[in-house]
């Protein structure tokens, strides 16, 4: 299964992005009312310049205190960002994920964002495969 595949089986295809120069508590306030754990952080909407996650700010929080929270998001993203593209494995996503030990990827069209996609959603597809796979197997076990 591709990233485009994953993509398309998504209910919300916005990707929610945050300016560098917002505080800290804003991008939390918005990852609170969108019930999401992650924002992309872009200046002009289209790239990706870095990532926040709820874990960053509450790592941040029990190092330096709520007054992080007035902070500028860009002093707290994550800048080394690993992306994805359209055509790339759910199995080597998943692979990245694991082993950088995040859940969330931006997936970029050349240097465009174009969404994110989750652990949760990687591991949704895989197993949608899987039955799949276990369907026609039985299938053809049965002489279906």
């Amino acid at each position: 299964m591709l990233v485009s595949q994953i993509l398309k089986t998504k209910a919300l295809q916005d990707v929610v992005t945050v300016s560098p120069t917002l505080s800290v508590a804003e991008a939390a306030k918005i990852l609170s009312e969108k019930r999401i754990g992650t924002v992309v952080v872009s200046r002009d909407g289209k790239s990706a310049d870095g990532i926040l996650s709820e874990r960053d700010i509450v790592r941040d929080i029990g190092v330096r205190g709520a007054g992080c929270l007035t902070n500028p998001v860009d002093t707290l993203m994550t800048t080394k960002l690993v992306t994805c593209g359209p055509q790339d494995a759910a199995d080597s996503v998943l692979q990245k994920m694991t082993d950088g030990r995040f859940r969330h990827m931006p997936v970029l069209d050349g240097d465009s964002l174009i969404g994110v996609i989750s652990l949760g959603d990687v591991v949704k597809a895989k197993l949608m495969e899987l039955a799949m796979e276990k369907d026609a197997l039985e299938g053809m076990i049965m002489g279906h």
